[in-house]
């Protein structure tokens, strides 16, 4: 009998710990996460903070029994030290757990930026469901709200904090929101959006330092300014979590190196998540891609490859679709386009729409929208097709908005259709 090990217990690891049930019904699996609570989706937390749903809302299973009833066995531990040679992990409660095969699911934790007076009450990260009980304590209406960060997972943070009211600032060191997503006039407009709400934003600035004193917490930036706040948070980016592998003899160059059937370097020991590093196939390297869908795909194909079912990875490819206060913005692939590559550009600001298209010959290889809802499904199957566009790459060239005309027309002459339809309903 077989003996799969999967260190993580979110998204990633609970797929695959279910596919291997599922294809394995007598194989021995073990489940281990580092957090108390059950698994959860950390996607989910901004909705606990609005209100939306309650901590069960949160749990990847809602059966207390759902893990017993498929015969997984639970470890509450965070693991310390992998030894590949030996098939063996160790555990921070003095456990040790051998494996014939060891999946390695342990996500992303968050960059905790070198402030001084981080740790001080009322300074948290928003990451575990941990953190999420402390900001609901202090994000009362009114609240003076201070948020490190204007990332992807900053801008999620921030339209839950805004729903319940408080007095919210927000502070990213990038020259405008979204700078790892967006382009100068797509964060700029985002920027703009948020002043417009209520909101006070400062780009190009960092926290100096944080200290107790007055009513509150006060804010030093790097702009001279000190801001008074009730609750900083810290929203500085995330990084994966792989630490432990330190010395392990698994390859690890920004994730866990991964190949298309998820295997590391060491043979029976695969990666999947946000901490491993794939293959994208529209950049044509190996990327982290810290995405929901991408890590669910990445548990399956690599269950299956546990089990000896060859099964290979179609490669991931950034996908970000935002809220941000109501307003909605996309990146898709190489947004900020390639060597050699061409682009389109529609900016209307009065009217809050901004479309970006970059070319590589006739394939569309990333996008970039703020305020265009209508064309998203459509966007994401052009990039993620790399649908040869012929004559219609030169008309997106005149006017990026017939999107939906090239992609009908392509797609069902290079037998996508059925990703055209998906995309029409999109």
């Amino acid at each position: 009998m077989t003996h799969h090990l999967i260190l993580g217990a979110g998204p990633a690891g609970v797929i695959a710990a279910e596919t291997l049930r599922k294809h394995a019904p007598n194989d021995s699996i073990t489940l281990v996460g580092d957090e108390s609570d059950a698994p959860y989706s950390r996607m989910a937390i901004p909705y606990l903070l609005i209100g939306n749903i309650d901590e069960r809302g949160t749990y990847l299973r809602k059966s207390d029994s759902h893990f017993d009833d498929l015969r997984i066995t639970q470890v509450k531990a965070k693991v310390t030290r992998v030894d590949s040679a030996g098939k063996t992990v160790q555990l921070d409660n003095g456990q040790s757990i051998t494996f014939d095969k060891l999946l390695i699911a342990t996500g992303s934790h968050p960059v905790r930026p070198p402030i001084t007076g981080m740790d001080l009450p009322g300074v948290h990260p928003c990451w575990t469901l941990e953190d999420a009980r402390a900001i609901q304590a202090l994000a009362k209406p009114g609240a003076r709200v201070l948020q490190m960060g204007a990332g992807f997972i900053g801008c999620i943070i921030m339209e839950a904090l805004a729903v319940r009211g408080v007095k919210l600032s927000v502070v990213e060191m990038g020259d405008r929101m979204v700078p790892r997503m967006m382009g100068p006039v797509a964060g700029g407009m985002i920027r703009d959006w948020c002043e417009a709400k209520g909101v006070q934003v400062f780009t190009g600035t960092k926290v100096e330092a944080i200290s107790a004193g007055g009513t509150g917490l006060q804010v030093k930036l790097s702009n001279g300014q000190t801001v008074e706040a009730d609750l900083v948070i810290s929203a500085t980016g995330v990084r994966p979590a792989i630490g432990f592998l330190k010395d392990s003899g698994i390859t690890c160059l920004q994730g866990v190196l991964t190949d298309q059937h998820l295997q590391t370097n060491v043979p029976g020991i695969y990666a999947a998540g946000d901490c491993a590093e794939a293959f994208d196939l529209v950049s044509g390297k190996t990327i982290v891609s810290a995405i929901q869908p991408n890590a669910a795909e990445q548990a399956r194909v690599a269950a299956l490859n546990m089990l000896g079912q060859k099964t290979e990875l179609k490669g991931v490819t950034q996908i970000n679709v935002l809220d941000t206060l109501g307003l909605i913005s996309t990146s898709f692939g190489n947004w900020e386009g390639v060597a050699g590559g061409q682009s389109a550009v529609l900016t209307d600001k009065a009217a809050g729409r901004h479309l970006s298209l970059q070319f590589k010959d006739d394939v569309m290889v990333g996008c970039n929208s703020v305020g265009w809802t209508e064309h998203v499904g459509v966007m994401r199957g052009l990039v993620e097709g790399q649908i040869h566009l012929g004559d219609w790459k030169d008309r997106l060239m005149q006017d990026p908005t017939k999107l939906m005309d090239a992609y009908l027309d392509c797609a069902q002459g290079q037998g996508r259709w059925s990703g055209a339809a998906d995309a029409r309903r999109r």
